[in-house]
């Protein structure tokens, strides 16, 4: 079984800003593949489905963005999924711009308190995770004004394709592998 766990704050506030990419990814799957999430429990919103012959749980962390562990690593010990091979966490990157897609194997927080959370809740760095690219804040700009903010115009356009992109590079980590994925989706 995978976990694939978007990243985002919850609440209407919140819906589609940079900060919840990984939450609108989630919705893209829900959708895509008919996986309602109705369930919850571990501080999250999550459905059971099976993606491509895979059995696989959607989850939205409802502890706002830099509580995600306190979600997912109670989900991953309850369903004993193992954290380095089957949790795939997608969030946003203010460091790479708007239609850039990065998925890596494993690294540090590179700064996200949502994936230093997951680190420290989880004991490991060594998840798989897939970075959207929201791009970063004009100079003298507040970061949380910037991450909370929405997206307009072509970018908005451009994230919603890299959105669609995130939620096929996931399902191809799990079908054919990592490297394969990473060689196919990142841009």
């Amino acid at each position: 079984m995978y976990v694939i766990a978007g990243l985002g704050n919850p609440g209407k506030k919140y819906e589609h800003t940079r900060h919840n990419a990984g939450f609108d990814v989630i919705d893209i799957l829900s959708d895509r593949y008919g996986i309602p999430l109705r369930r919850r429990m571990f501080r999250g919103l999550y459905g059971k489905g099976v993606i491509e012959g895979e059995k696989v749980i959607l989850l939205k962390p409802q502890t706002y963005m830099n509580c995600s562990g306190e979600s997912i690593a109670p989900l991953c010990r309850h369903y004993r999924v193992e954290v380095e091979s089957r949790l795939i966490v997608i969030s946003d990157d203010i460091s790479m711009n708007v239609g850039r897609l990065r998925t890596r194997g494993s690294g540090s927080a590179g700064g996200h308190n949502g994936l230093k959370s997951i680190i420290e809740r989880t004991g490991t760095d060594g998840f798989t995770r897939i970075k959207i690219g929201v791009g970063d804040r004009e100079p003298g700009e507040d970061l949380v004004e910037h991450v909370l903010g929405r997206i307009t115009g072509e970018d908005a356009r451009v994230l919603k394709e890299m959105q669609d992109r995130a939620a096929s590079a996931a399902v191809s980590i799990m079908v054919d592998g990592l490297e394969k994925a990473i060689n196919k989706y990142n841009c």
